[in-house]
């Protein structure tokens, strides 16, 4: 390989890294702003909750979660038998999920669409 060659390369590769990072920012400061935890019991909605209120939240008789101050949310408690879902840890990206099984419970953090249900006119 020559010095040109070298060169080349590291410009390539600095502006491969500086597009993945601005990717990235961008990317989570437009969906920081408008996420919810969306929490699902056997396939049905069984709530939707702000990420920027802390707070406990009581899953039927099975499981519990919790919102902490800074968006994150983890599952606190579980009646299944491995507590897989209890031992993953936290979730505050936009996509991220926790999975009980056992419980078929699901968290999931989602884009907040409640502009798209406060349309109030339509052009064509």
């Amino acid at each position: 390989m020559k010095k040109k060659d070298l060169f080349l390369f590291g410009v390539l590769l600095a502006i491969g890294i500086l597009g993945f990072v601005m990717f990235k920012g961008i990317q989570k400061f437009a969906v920081s702003n408008h996420q919810i935890l969306r929490i699902s019991v056997d396939g049905e909605v069984y709530g939707e909750y702000s990420l920027k209120d802390k707070q406990k939240i009581k899953i039927g008789d099975t499981n519990v979660c919790q919102i902490e101050e800074d968006g994150t949310v983890i599952m606190t408690e579980a009646d299944c038998p491995d507590h897989l879902c209890v031992k993953q840890g936290k979730i505050k990206q936009f996509g991220e999920s926790i999975i009980c099984l056992p419980n078929k419970v699901v968290l999931e953090i989602v884009a907040n669409d409640t502009k798209a249900e406060q349309i109030d006119s339509i052009v064509k």
